[in-house]
């Protein structure tokens, strides 16, 4: 028993009149879609409005009886076996309801397959003509029960804070602001506007990846993550941080037991889990259990009436959209561009329509629970700009449907038991520019191979190995990973075998003289033969057409190589700087500097990046022209990893009443702000600890 607003005691099962009203309204409003669906399709059809409000209650209530069935299936059989046995239910609850209500004509269940489809897109549509925010159906029934328990006294009160931290994967302050100018994101725009947030900039240093920035957001660490994928001569094979196995290795080097969401944190569709004791598709924790951990909001996913058929069409609606703005791009010659077809376009798909209904269902679901910290990752964004440039307006449009995803969980918020202040931040930003081949006429991959071959004067073949696998690829393989399913295979060119975790015994191959991968335009080179950091002197000896090759090529604007006695050093076409801390500028820099380019950030970035476990015994940074351009070094118009442009450009929203600690902040030209996701760990790590969420 409670007692309610107006002082009455209020029995916890009591509904209100207006519960009453909203499960009405839920019902009234299926009826409608379904009537739509009947009385259109040829061949389905309904004698009354009367017998079709019938199903619509009948299929409500199939939906409820279902759903410990569902729960049932899913904790043995995975994701999988919960999206096949969610389809069928849906189905033959549809199917018996129609059956059973009297004066309802459907034929077979392919009939009833479309019933559902187009009632599912007639409440989109109805809810799109009446400016509802679209998103809120697939928690329509999560924001009934919040709002009932609201308003029968049964949340307890809000003194408890919370702290719900969104990143907007990929989208730097820059592009942020051009989305606010033109409109498209009016909850962030109406937060900052009433000043209920700030927003300011931190710097993403090299690489400026969602891995390397993940690890330093949530472990406060990032030394262990050289790049998004290198070679580890230890274990003599490439590590690949969106696969789980490697994800998993890699968190296990750097976790300290002490993260952002340790003791009691929750981390949603992210690389690494922060030392989460919850977590739901994350890669490092995608292959250690079937099934979706704690929770029922997948089963209410599944289960629901309408949401998995308007997902499953919403996702192939994204598909032909994709299809269409890739041919757009084409006819009306837009450059620069790179090929929208493929795998990628299932996989837009399904990251920016299944991935972020399940991804908000999660949120919503522990914000109701209470949970003190939670952290989610959304990535529509970052997918679409890498394949159609970053200020493209497919991308800036997908910013939009991420504000809608904001405004439904600050709804939610306002429902839960602790009074949550929200952070979003991003992890980098993205630069456009056309591709290194796209401007040389070959892969990297290709340039290395050739100029080792010339130069090593052995008149073989040389053995390679590059990973073109892209980070796009990382919430779909946590996705299939939670379902126990095969991840999507690493895309890997290879000439010469790679064996994975250990090194070669007698009578096997050896292993390859070059490893090449890419993250953006920030290439790395390996020599796997040789132990150890190879100095630059070594390289010269064994491959004297090796570096002046590379610096020969327009697009490469400077190379970064061990020296024998001196630490680092940058070498560029024209000159070359020493990157050590104790060389002052003016002996370090010989010839023309080739980090002018890069601004102020490049020297201590490139030193970090060069002295990291792992790091590349060649680092390359493709050129920067005056509009920020770069070149990438694997097929995406849009991309980060290296210097240049608004890659390296993060953005920092929170609570005006808070403020970024003086300490934590560092130069970068005329500018102060956080550098590094070290720091930005450390300033949430802060505001935990003053909301009492952490000792």
């Amino acid at each position: 028993m409670s007692v309610s607003a107006s002082g009455a005691q209020q029995n916890w099962w009591e509904p209100t009149v207006r519960d009453v009203g909203e499960g009405l309204l839920a019902v009234l409003t299926s009826a409608v879609a379904l009537g739509i669906a009947l009385f259109g399709l040829d061949g389905a059809g309904a004698r009354s409005w009367l017998d079709v409000l019938v199903a619509a209650v009948l299929m409500a209530v199939g939906d409820r009886l279902v759903r410990p069935v569902l729960r049932l299936i899913a904790a043995l059989l995975g994701l999988g076996g919960a999206l096949l046995a969610g389809l069928v239910a849906q189905v033959a609850i549809a199917w018996g309801a129609l059956t059973l209500a009297p004066g309802i004509t459907v034929r077979s269940w392919t009939q009833v397959i479309l019933v559902l489809l187009v009632a599912s897109t007639a409440m989109t549509g109805g809810r799109w003509l009446v400016g509802h925010n679209d998103s809120s159906y697939v928690l329509g029934d999560v924001l009934r029960g919040a709002r009932s328990r609201a308003r029968r006294g049964l949340v307890p009160g809000r003194g408890e804070p919370g702290l719900l931290i969104v990143q907007l994967d990929g989208v730097s302050s820059s592009v942020l602001a051009h989305a606010i100018d033109a409109g498209l994101v009016p909850t962030m725009t109406r937060w900052l506007r009433t000043g209920t947030h700030r927003l300011e900039g931190w710097w993403a240093r090299v690489p400026a990846t969602t891995p390397a920035s993940q690890a330093g957001l949530l472990h406060g660490t990032s030394s262990q993550v050289p790049a998004f994928r290198w070679w580890d001569k230890d274990l003599g094979r490439l590590v690949v941080t969106n696969h789980p196995v490697d994800a998993a290795l890699v968190e296990a080097r750097m976790s300290d037991g002490e993260g952002l969401l340790a003791r009691s944190g929750v981390a949603i569709s992210t690389m690494f889990t922060g030392d989460a004791p919850t977590n739901l598709l994350v890669m490092s924790r995608a292959r250690r259990r079937r099934g979706f951990g704690p929770g029922t909001a997948f089963i209410r996913f599944f289960a629901s009436p309408y949401v998995l058929t308007r997902t499953l069409g919403l996702t192939v609606g994204e598909m032909v959209k994709e299809l269409y703005q890739g041919r757009w791009q084409r006819t009306r010659r837009v450059e620069p561009r790179v090929p929208r077809r493929g795998a990628y376009v299932v996989l837009r798909g399904i990251s920016n329509v299944l991935l972020r209904d399940l991804t908000t269902a999660l949120v919503a679901e522990q914000l109701l629970a209470g949970a003190p910290t939670v952290f989610v990752d959304l990535v529509d964004y970052d997918e679409i700009a890498h394949h159609a440039g970053p200020l493209r307006p497919e991308s800036l449009r997908a910013l939009e449907g991420l504000d809608r995803v904001l405004e439904l969980l600050a709804e939610v918020a306002e429902h839960s038991p602790r009074a949550y202040r929200i952070v979003v931040l991003s992890d980098h930003g993205q630069s456009l520019g056309s591709t290194f081949e796209q401007v040389e006429g070959a892969s990297l991959l290709d340039v290395v191979h050739d100029l080792m071959a010339v130069g090593s004067g052995r008149g073989g073949t040389t053995q390679t190995v590059k990973s073109e696998a892209g980070e796009e690829w990382g919430p779909l393989n946590s996705l299939l990973g939670a379902s126990g399913g095969a991840r999507i295979a690493d895309r890997t060119g290879r000439s010469g075998p790679v064996r994975p975790g250990r090194r070669p015994s007698d009578g096997e191959p050896p292993l390859p003289e070059v490893a090449v991968t890419a993250s953006g335009n920030l290439g790395e080179l390996w020599f796997p033969q040789l132990p150890g950091r190879v100095p630059i002197e070594e390289i010269n000896e064994r491959w004297p057409r090796l570096l002046p090759g590379l610096l020969a090529h327009h697009a490469i604007g400077v190379v970064v190589a061990w020296t024998a006695g001196r630490g680092p050093v940058a070498v560029g076409a024209r000159g070359s700087r020493l990157l050590a801390d104790d060389v002052p500028a003016a002996a370090a820099v010989r010839g023309e500097d080739p980090l002018a380019q890069y601004g102020p950030r490049a020297r201590p970035d490139l030193l970090r990046a060069a002295g990291l476990e792992n790091a590349g015994d060649l680092i390359l940074i493709s050129t920067v022209d005056a509009r920020g351009s770069v070149h990438a070094f694997e097929e995406l118009v849009g991309s980060h990893g290296g210097l240049g442009g608004a890659q390296n450009d993060a953005l920092l929203m929170y609570p005006v009443e808070w403020a970024v600690d003086p300490d934590l902040r560092d130069d970068v030209g005329s500018d102060e702000m956080l550098i590094g996701a070290e720091s930005v760990h450390a300033q949430l790590v802060r505001w935990q600890r003053a909301l009492g969420l952490r000792p």
